[in-house]
Protein backbone atom coordinates (compact mmCIF):
# COMPACT_ATOMS: atom_id res chain seq x y z
CA UNK A 1 0.00 0.00 0.00
CA UNK A 2 2.80 2.24 1.03
CA UNK A 3 3.35 2.21 -3.31
CA UNK A 4 0.22 3.30 -4.36
CA UNK A 5 0.53 6.34 -1.68
CA UNK A 6 3.68 7.42 -3.23
CA UNK A 7 2.02 7.84 -6.67
CA UNK A 8 -0.93 9.13 -5.32
CA UNK A 9 -2.97 12.25 -4.09
CA UNK A 10 -3.46 11.60 -0.63
CA UNK A 11 -1.72 12.24 2.12
CA UNK A 12 -2.26 9.03 4.26
CA UNK A 13 -3.42 5.45 4.10
CA UNK A 14 -6.72 6.32 5.49
CA UNK A 15 -7.73 9.21 3.20
CA UNK A 16 -6.45 7.24 0.06
CA UNK A 17 -9.25 4.73 1.12
CA UNK A 18 -11.79 7.11 2.61
CA UNK A 19 -11.92 9.25 -1.10
CA UNK A 20 -12.02 5.43 -2.81
CA UNK A 21 -15.14 4.57 -1.24
CA UNK A 22 -17.20 8.11 -2.19
CA UNK A 23 -20.20 7.36 -4.41
CA UNK A 24 -19.92 8.60 -7.39
CA UNK A 25 -23.54 7.91 -8.24
CA UNK A 26 -26.53 7.04 -6.00
CA UNK A 27 -25.94 8.66 -3.59
CA UNK A 28 -28.46 8.43 -0.62
CA UNK A 29 -30.22 12.56 -1.27
CA UNK A 30 -29.99 11.17 -5.16
CA UNK A 31 -31.83 8.28 -4.61
CA UNK A 32 -34.00 10.29 -1.74
CA UNK A 33 -34.87 12.91 -4.76
CA UNK A 34 -35.49 10.10 -7.45
CA UNK A 35 -37.86 8.14 -5.28
CA UNK A 36 -39.92 11.40 -4.44
CA UNK A 37 -40.21 12.09 -8.04
CA UNK A 38 -41.14 8.51 -8.74
CA UNK A 39 -43.64 8.71 -6.06
CA UNK A 40 -45.36 11.52 -8.12
CA UNK A 41 -45.19 9.21 -11.55
CA UNK A 42 -42.65 11.33 -13.01
CA UNK A 43 -39.96 9.15 -15.04
CA UNK A 44 -37.01 10.25 -16.03
CA UNK A 45 -33.86 9.01 -16.75
CA UNK A 46 -30.76 8.11 -14.55
CA UNK A 47 -27.30 9.29 -14.87
CA UNK A 48 -27.31 9.79 -18.72
CA UNK A 49 -25.65 12.68 -20.70
CA UNK A 50 -27.89 15.46 -21.81
CA UNK A 51 -26.22 16.05 -24.72
CA UNK A 52 -24.55 13.19 -26.59
CA UNK A 53 -21.14 15.00 -27.56
CA UNK A 54 -20.53 17.09 -23.78
CA UNK A 55 -18.95 14.63 -21.42
CA UNK A 56 -21.03 15.37 -18.59
CA UNK A 57 -23.77 13.27 -16.69
CA UNK A 58 -27.04 14.81 -15.27
CA UNK A 59 -28.14 12.53 -12.13
CA UNK A 60 -32.10 12.61 -13.05
CA UNK A 61 -32.56 13.90 -16.67
CA UNK A 62 -36.16 14.37 -18.27
CA UNK A 63 -35.36 13.78 -21.98
CA UNK A 64 -38.95 14.93 -23.52
CA UNK A 65 -38.71 17.82 -21.88
CA UNK A 66 -35.28 18.84 -21.73
CA UNK A 67 -34.55 18.85 -18.03
CA UNK A 68 -31.05 17.64 -16.04
CA UNK A 69 -30.90 17.19 -12.50
CA UNK A 70 -28.01 17.80 -10.52
CA UNK A 71 -27.66 16.67 -6.72
CA UNK A 72 -24.30 18.35 -6.02
CA UNK A 73 -22.48 16.94 -2.64
CA UNK A 74 -21.74 19.98 -0.36
CA UNK A 75 -18.11 19.41 -0.01
CA UNK A 76 -17.05 18.39 -3.71
CA UNK A 77 -19.08 21.43 -5.12
CA UNK A 78 -18.12 23.85 -2.47
CA UNK A 79 -21.15 25.14 -0.05
CA UNK A 80 -21.19 28.22 0.69
CA UNK A 81 -23.34 26.80 3.98
CA UNK A 82 -21.63 23.80 4.83
CA UNK A 83 -18.03 23.76 2.90
CA UNK A 84 -14.98 22.41 5.10
CA UNK A 85 -11.26 22.77 3.39
CA UNK A 86 -9.12 20.11 4.82
CA UNK A 87 -5.56 21.68 6.82
CA UNK A 88 -3.89 18.92 5.29
CA UNK A 89 -3.27 19.26 1.41
CA UNK A 90 -4.98 22.24 1.64
CA UNK A 91 -3.87 23.65 -1.53
CA UNK A 92 -4.66 20.81 -2.99
CA UNK A 93 -8.49 20.34 -2.07
CA UNK A 94 -8.88 24.05 -2.90
CA UNK A 95 -7.87 23.65 -6.45
CA UNK A 96 -10.25 20.91 -6.98
CA UNK A 97 -12.97 22.24 -5.02
CA UNK A 98 -12.92 25.40 -7.22
CA UNK A 99 -12.22 23.49 -10.22
CA UNK A 100 -15.32 21.26 -9.76
CA UNK A 101 -17.34 24.31 -9.16
CA UNK A 102 -16.14 25.75 -12.80
CA UNK A 103 -16.96 22.89 -14.52
CA UNK A 104 -20.45 23.23 -12.86
CA UNK A 105 -20.61 26.77 -13.94
CA UNK A 106 -19.69 25.79 -17.64
CA UNK A 107 -22.16 22.79 -17.70
CA UNK A 108 -24.65 24.45 -17.16
CA UNK A 109 -23.65 27.47 -19.67
CA UNK A 110 -23.25 24.75 -22.05
CA UNK A 111 -26.61 23.05 -21.24
CA UNK A 112 -28.61 26.00 -21.95
CA UNK A 113 -27.00 26.64 -25.04
CA UNK A 114 -28.05 23.41 -26.24
CA UNK A 115 -32.19 24.52 -24.89
CA UNK A 116 -32.05 22.65 -21.53
CA UNK A 117 -33.27 23.57 -18.38
CA UNK A 118 -30.65 22.63 -15.93
CA UNK A 119 -31.73 22.04 -12.08
CA UNK A 120 -29.12 22.05 -9.17
CA UNK A 121 -29.80 21.24 -5.75
CA UNK A 122 -27.67 20.76 -2.92
CA UNK A 123 -27.26 17.68 -0.86
CA UNK A 124 -29.12 19.13 1.98
CA UNK A 125 -31.77 20.72 0.35
CA UNK A 126 -35.45 19.25 1.57
CA UNK A 127 -36.73 17.04 -0.76
CA UNK A 128 -39.93 18.72 -0.94
CA UNK A 129 -37.90 21.60 -1.77
CA UNK A 130 -35.83 19.89 -4.50
CA UNK A 131 -39.17 17.81 -5.98
CA UNK A 132 -40.72 21.60 -6.55
CA UNK A 133 -37.48 23.07 -7.84
CA UNK A 134 -37.81 19.76 -10.43
CA UNK A 135 -41.43 20.46 -10.81
CA UNK A 136 -40.99 24.06 -11.28
CA UNK A 137 -38.07 23.29 -14.43
CA UNK A 138 -40.58 20.54 -16.14
CA UNK A 139 -43.14 23.09 -16.07
CA UNK A 140 -41.41 25.77 -17.58
CA UNK A 141 -39.61 23.72 -20.48
CA UNK A 142 -43.29 22.59 -21.06
CA UNK A 143 -44.17 26.16 -21.16
CA UNK A 144 -41.65 26.83 -23.60
CA UNK A 145 -39.85 29.17 -21.45
CA UNK A 146 -36.32 30.09 -22.35
CA UNK A 147 -33.89 27.20 -21.08
CA UNK A 148 -32.20 28.73 -18.20
CA UNK A 149 -30.33 27.52 -14.53
CA UNK A 150 -32.67 26.72 -11.67
CA UNK A 151 -30.89 26.54 -8.13
CA UNK A 152 -32.26 25.50 -4.81
CA UNK A 153 -31.95 28.13 -1.86
CA UNK A 154 -28.65 27.41 0.48
CA UNK A 155 -30.06 27.26 3.77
Amino acid sequence: MAEEIGNSWASSSGTRASMRSNRARDTKPELRLRSSLHREGLRFRVNARPVATLRRTADVLFTKHKVAVFVDGCYWHGCPTHRSIPSTNREFWVSKIEGNKSRDRETDSLLVEHGWFVVRVWEHTPIDDAAALVRLGLEESKSKHAARVLRADVR
